[in-house]
């Protein structure tokens, strides 16, 4: 008998036939003679309606409040899961992130896991339950509810297959796996069979929406081998896991593109070697990420240095470095770029590769594309592309790579 947990999105519990459709899968797992956990997300768009119904009440409503009314979607979700799964003739119980024994630290809404308690749900497994946890959801040590911020549900279901010791976790999605590119944007992209941590921490990082980073960290922190499923097929998905020496055959694995990208410019700088530290200072006081940092000093002791982020900070980043400029020197300027990209090429087969770079800025010369900031690891090569240009960029890639003939 193995212990599996499985997770399902909003839009797998979108509806009350799509509850029902989970409720049968969980109910079908439970009946093969396996312990089941299912982590649950609010219904698709009720998370954006309670935010709204929020910001009716007041423009900028308490972040401790709004912990406690979006806690309540998830709720939803494992009340209504629970109960379709009882119709079924099957014995379920539903459980709060609280109840699980989720401790959490941090800001409101966007808190961190600092350790699971699991003998509630132990005890209540041992019942022979099928246990419905809601996810994206904790308390901390004062007894306060928490959200987990964005991908916060599949924080927990990797949190809580790691504190459970569970022998499968499932992360069910309304896609078929991880993909070679997104399939909207480059038709023939193959579904990729398995991924080690560092890749899909690569992908998720560079705009694959699949998963976010951090729960990919938590994964590789602690071990835990998951796969990416769809909840509408019995397809097999994508399992990320610990790197195995047959993934270093393929150079390339996948690529992943980032809109609403812009670029920040410090240039003419002649203070002392502290500028780095003074501008990133300065965006982190204003909470601004930043993605991409390439620097330079010319043989005239002139610097500049320039960095990405979404386009919608940055009207802050401006605010947060004008009042530096003079500590720059009398030539220092600010220089900003919207309407960019980023694309992503990345495999851990370029540790073996030779020639991926030349290949990747080969293909944009041969489509005419200009490339901007340009950033590499030893598994990833990002470069920032007019945002017109990354759909025709990522196909021509991912052609120049052969990544639609991906084999398992």
């Amino acid at each position: 008998m193995a212990l599996i947990v499985q997770k399902y999105g909003g839009s797998s519990v979108g509806t009350i036939d799509r509850i029902r459709n989970v409720a049968r899968r969980l109910l079908d797992t439970a009946r093969e003679g396996n312990s089941v956990v299912g982590v649950v997300s609010a219904m698709q768009g009720v998370t954006d309606r309670l935010i709204k119904l929020a910001h009716e009440v007041t423009p900028a409503p308490s972040e401790r409040e709004l912990d406690v009314l979006l806690s309540t979607g998830e709720q939803q979700s494992i009340a209504l899961l629970c109960m379709a799964i009882q119709d079924m003739g099957g014995k379920a119980v539903s459980i709060t992130g609280a109840q699980a024994g989720i401790r959490t630290f941090g800001s409101h809404t966007r808190g961190r896991i600092g350790s699971i308690h699991p003998g509630f749900m132990l005890s209540r497994l041992a019942e022979g339950n099928i246990l419905i946890c809601a996810g994206f959801q904790g308390i901390t040590e004062e007894g306060l509810i928490h959200t987990l911020g964005r991908g916060g549900s599949d924080l927990s279901a990797i949190a809580l297959a790691a504190a459970l010791k569970a022998d499968v976790c499932q992360i069910y999605t309304d896609v078929d796996g991880v993909y070679t590119c997104d399939p909207r944007i480059v038709r023939d992209a193959a579904k990729i069979p398995s991924l080690s941590y560092d890749e899909m921490l690569e992908m998720a990082s560079s705009g694959s929406k699949v998963m976010q980073a951090r729960s990919v960290e938590f994964a590789k922190k602690f071990h835990v081998a998951f796969e990416v499923r769809n909840s509408m097929n019995n397809n097999p998905g994508t399992i990320v896991q610990e790197e195995i020496p047959a993934m270093e055959a393929v150079a390339v694995r996948g690529i992943s593109i980032e809109r609403g990208q812009a670029r920040v410019t410090v240039s003419g700088i002649t203070a002392p070697v502290a500028y780095t530290a003074k501008i990133l200072n300065a965006l982190a006081e204003a909470e601004i990420n930043i993605d991409m940092i390439v620097a330079n000093t010319a043989h005239d002791g002139i610097a500049r240095q320039s960095f990405t982020m979404h386009v919608n900070d940055l009207g802050h980043a401006q605010a947060a470095l004008k009042p530096l400029m003079a500590e720059f020197g009398p030539n220092a300027r600010l220089e900003t770029e919207a309407g960019l990209a980023k694309l992503s090429v990345v495999g851990i087969g370029m540790r073996s590769h030779s020639g991926v770079a030349a290949t990747v800025f080969q293909t944009m010369a041969d489509e005419g594309i200009p490339v901007g900031m340009i950033s590499t690891s030893e598994i990833k090569i990002t470069l920032t592309v007019d945002e017109r240009d990354v759909e025709r960029a990522a196909s021509a890639v991912h052609a120049a790579f052969h990544l639609n003939a991906i084999k398992p």
